[in-house]
């Protein structure tokens, strides 16, 4: 996975160069679309597969652990395949697992889901890794546009289901979007398949980063920063309307999460690409988030949109900077690989708790204070880590330490 060139394998190419930002773009739309579907839908599916709600809740809890488990994996696989064939059978996989979701056989939706999840997990490795090597000049740009093009699928899975299902009568219909998409994207990613340079490598070598500590502080953050979006994105409208809030004012305040962070998925990566040291960022990151989670813990009812506008700059910024990290803390794109896998494993399984976590708090200590408590202090831990993360130093393989 290297490139021939340092100004990457598109340079003086507009046209491929074009169609390989494309590519990447209807791939990243494509990885979080056919988890978040099912959430609007869970009375009709429920209804239709005849399970209990803590069976319908492994339906999104699944894809979190596969996220942790198969990402360590991916360095392993693009040493054997090059990451273009990966991409192509990891949309083919996502493909038929949200195919899969949609019989009524309960055992054939947890296999698919299985398989969404492993398949989600390659390219959430890979992108970074493919964006590094595709445009090392443009990692900041290139970078937010997936950040922001991620955001933007989750939001259409969430915003099209239910029109979808009153348009066609049928839950299976806004679900089944998410199946035919991936298979559209193969027409922008066959051509990929003959650019030069960005295959396997000829020796390929194992990178391991496991004695690195800036590779641990760049896996803290991206683990915290998830543990955090997952649990606000669970439990805001639950903390809203234990507070007096309608589920209409709950809801609004719960969208504007996702909403507000998409301007900051696109700006945080362009400026982090522009500064040697993020720390001003991570800084302005910590500030806003603490501040709105202070609030919430102080006051839920008095200022709702403000607080998650707050915490939705918050997210928003943290996802963009952790993925930030992978490209620019790295020396080249194997190390890219192998920095996004570590991260992502460890940090989707420290993700997986969050919203058990505060749940628990929440039934113990009979209201969100706790809960709330438990989140402001991960966002010190999560500044401190960033702090470290955002040096302008790479990452060392433990093979090149003596």
């Amino acid at each position: 996975m290297t490139t021939t060139s340092p100004d990457g394998p598109f340079h003086g190419r507009p046209v491929i160069a074009l169609l390989a930002i494309v590519a990447l773009m209807l791939a990243a739309a494509n990885l979080r679309g056919g988890l978040v579907v099912v959430g609007p839908l869970v009375v009709e599916i429920r209804a239709a597969l005849d399970i209990s709600a803590s069976a319908f809740s492994l339906l999104t809890t699944l894809p979190l652990l596969c996220f942790g488990v198969m990402s360590i994996c991916v360095p392993w696989l693009t040493r054997r395949w090059a990451p273009q064939w990966l991409t192509i059978a990891g949309l083919m996989v996502i493909s038929l697992g949200v195919g899969l979701r949609l019989v009524d056989n309960y055992p054939l939706v947890i296999l698919g889901t299985l398989l969404l999840g492993l398949a989600i997990a390659v390219l959430n490795v890979l992108i970074p890794g493919l964006v590094k090597a595709f445009f090392p000049r443009q990692v900041g740009l290139m970078t937010g546009l997936y950040s922001v093009t991620l955001s933007m699928g989750a939001g259409l899975g969430v915003y099209l289901a239910v029109p979808l299902l009153e348009q066609f009568g049928s839950w299976r219909y806004p679900v089944a979007l998410w199946a035919i998409l991936p298979l559209l994207c193969l027409l922008f990613w066959l051509p990929m398949l003959k650019v030069r340079g960005v295959g396997r490598p000829a020796n390929p070598v194992r990178i391991s980063l496991w004695r690195d500590t800036l590779a641990w502080s760049i896996t803290f953050y991206m683990g915290l920063q998830s543990f955090y979006f997952y649990s606000m994105a669970t439990w805001l409208p639950k903390i809203l309307l234990e507070n007096g809030l309608d589920a209409h004012d709950a809801g609004t305040a719960t969208a504007l999460i996702n909403l507000v962070g998409i301007p900051f998925n696109l700006l945080m990566p362009i400026l982090a690409a522009k500064m040697r040291s993020q720390r001003l960022l991570v800084l302005g990151t910590f500030i806003v988030s603490f501040a709105g989670l202070a609030g919430l813990w102080w006051q839920p009812a008095a200022a709702p949109l403000l607080w998650a506008t707050l915490i939705g700059m918050g997210c928003g910024s943290a996802l963009s900077l952790a993925l930030s990290f992978f490209v620019l803390r790295s020396a080249n794109t194997a190390q890219a690989t192998a920095l996004s896998a570590m991260a992502q494993s460890i940090g989707y399984l420290l993700a997986a708790l969050g919203p058990v976590s505060l749940g628990l708090l929440r039934d113990v200590g009979g209201d969100w204070q706790w809960a709330l408590m438990l989140m402001l202090a991960l966002q010190l831990a999560q500044f401190t880590v960033g702090w470290s993360a955002a040096r302008p130093i790479n990452v060392v393989p433990d093979q090149d330490r003596n």
